[in-house]
């Protein structure tokens, strides 16, 4: 039914492919025959600052932007990520967390502590926690580089949109020549089923 819009929030930290892959996603809607929205980045883009994309499709959108509480979807790159956006998740709504630690600058720097109970917060948050190890998956590819990809594959499995038109975007929004192992590392994504 097209009268029913889909919020989907990507977070990550510079550098990990937040944008591609919220593109990605708003591309693929379009391709599918949706009305697609992205919003701007939110947050500090360069390298390991935090990033917060949103995307929202359905018959007929008029905003990007997603209230808190009202995510379908929130895909995070990083586990930290998680932990900062999970209030854009709805009740019923679906985390894929990419098992992850990159520190912020404050811990780099010893100002801050790196937080251990992420998943325990997390549980308490929501009953839909799916943790991937996104970085074997990626070295399983062939390059690191396509964690996003991995878990972009995984959130496929909940979307409806067909095959054909996830790869068509996909071979036309990442660097030339990095089709095979993109479409490698959303595969493993798509197929993967040992969550953490």
């Amino acid at each position: 039914m097209k009268d029913k819009v889909t919020n989907i929030v990507v977070a990550g930290v510079g550098g990990q492919g937040v944008l591609l892959t919220s593109d990605i996603i708003a591309k693929t809607a379009l391709k599918e025959g949706w009305d697609a929205k992205k919003s701007e980045v939110h947050g500090m883009a360069q390298r390991g600052g935090s990033v917060i994309s949103e995307v929202r499709f359905g018959e007929k959108i008029y905003s990007p932007l997603i209230k808190k509480g009202k995510a379908d979807y929130l895909l995070t790159l990083e586990k930290l990520e998680a932990l900062r956006y999970i209030d854009y998740l709805k009740q019923d709504g679906i985390l894929i967390v990419n098992d992850l630690e990159i520190s912020p600058m404050g811990v780099s720097l010893g100002k801050e502590k790196y937080p251990e109970n992420i998943y325990e917060i997390l549980q308490d948050k929501t009953s839909h926690l799916l943790r991937v190890k996104a970085l074997d998956l990626a070295k399983k590819a062939g390059n690191v580089r396509t964690m996003n990809l991995v878990l972009l594959g995984m959130l496929s499995r909940f979307l409806s949109f067909k095959k054909v038109s996830w790869e068509k975007t996909i071979e036309n929004e990442v660097p030339r020549g990095t089709f095979p192992v993109n479409m490698r590392a959303f595969q493993l994504g798509e197929e993967y089923t040992n969550i953490v």
